[in-house]
């Protein structure tokens, strides 16, 4: 098959598409590489200049990045399928969309919308107080109170951009979800054509630290986006490590900090690490969580039974979950981590096993290859 993977979230896309191509199909991968992240792809759709404080540098930018758009889109046709790795898949505003959507949709084969982020029906699910016991939305019947989250209820419940994911959503031949959480937002509106498929690991181009000490100090590693270390629950997290670290001692704990650094130096500060703290208030592990995991780092963060019994996972248990609170973020480390009340050898072998288990890109190829084919 001929295959274009439109967008880019956390190398979701780029190590689908190693696998993919690994069984015999040729991919192109057309993104902006997540920002600053910079993630490998085959198109670069990146749009500079947005950052820009100057007015006339960031219209010049616009209209480059217009201009670019424009030369690109006429040669994304002939494909078996695109999938798109969100309803808003270029740097234009929402309502400027549905016409390269309208062309993707002419003169291509299927369109498979990705379930991987932030769009209408996970801000829908996270907010109703109903769907989730706690969510990057709320807690409990309660809503959490944030500027950005106020922001991406407008955008994505009121605004155009919810008008655009419906559209989207019932036209697409398929929709799939990369997380239990999306998944269960989904399929309500839409159980015909949801479909779950884990996230992509490539494990062959995974190097697990060389038999890193388990005597003291314990490093541990924090990413944080400072646009969502509130949303994400980093700010919760760090305050969390830094208490152990004045509690427990900077001879027993080490805390490793990246603040929006690319993927390179962001894989080079987790190499050097023994424990991951991630995503507050997800039931589930993400792309940064397993490619740890993979690694045999062991993960402090999403890890509910719901989303074990959700995947058929019966006997491994490998992250330390948490619930969305600095206090429980406290005791899990240090009753766990830090006390010795925790085989910490065994969890790193299991969170290789877990990756290995779920998440091998060519056995999650073959569930996309399989979904390209019987998709509608």
């Amino acid at each position: 098959m001929r295959i274009l993977l439109l967008g880019e979230y956390s190398n979701v896309h780029w190590t689908l598409a190693e696998g993919l191509r690994a069984l015999g199909h040729d991919v192109t991968v057309a993104s902006d590489g997540d920002d600053w992240k910079n993630y490998p792809r085959d198109i670069d759709l990146r749009r500079n200049g947005l950052c820009s404080s100057s007015r006339l540098k960031r219209f010049t930018g616009a209209l480059h990045y217009a201009g670019r758009i424009a030369r690109i889109w006429p040669q994304l046709r002939g494909y078996d399928v695109v999938q798109i790795i969100n309803p808003v898949f270029l740097d234009f505003k929402a309502e400027r969309l549905w016409p390269f959507y309208r062309f993707l949709r002419r003169h291509n084969g299927k369109i498979i919308l990705g379930a991987f982020g932030m769009d209408y029906y996970w801000v829908h699910g996270a907010s109703d107080c109903k769907t989730f016991r706690y969510s990057d939305f709320n807690l409990g019947p309660n809503l959490r109170q944030s500027a950005d989250i106020d922001q991406w209820n407008a955008e994505w419940i009121d605004g155009p951009k919810g008008e655009l994911n419906h559209r989207i959503a019932e036209d697409a031949d398929a929709i799939v979800t990369g997380l239990y959480e999306y998944d269960l937002c989904y399929r309500p509106f839409f159980p015909s054509k949801t479909y779950f498929i884990p996230l992509p690991i490539n494990l062959s181009s995974v190097k697990a630290p060389a038999n890193m000490p388990l005597i003291p100090p314990l490093r541990f590693f924090i990413g944080i986006q400072k646009k969502r270390s509130e949303y994400k629950g980093t700010d919760i997290m760090l305050r969390a490590l830094e208490r152990l670290q004045v509690d427990f001692g900077p001879e027993r704990v080490v805390i490793n900090k990246a603040e929006n650094v690319p993927f390179a130096q962001y894989q080079g500060l987790m190499n050097s690490s023994h424990v991951i703290l991630d995503q507050l208030y997800s039931y589930t592990p993400a792309m940064n969580a397993l490619l740890a995991m993979a690694k045999g780092i062991i993960v402090v963060g999403g890890g509910e039974e719901e989303q074990y019994v959700f995947i058929g996972e019966k006997e491994l248990r490998p992250i330390i979950n948490v619930q969305p609170s600095e206090e429980d973020v406290y005791y899990q480390i240090a009753h766990r981590l830090l006390s010795g009340n925790e085989d910490i050898h065994q969890l790193q072998l299991d969170s290789i096993e877990y990756v290995r288990r779920h998440h091998d890109h060519i056995s999650i190829a073959r569930q996309y290859e399989n979904l390209y084919n019987c998709s509608s």
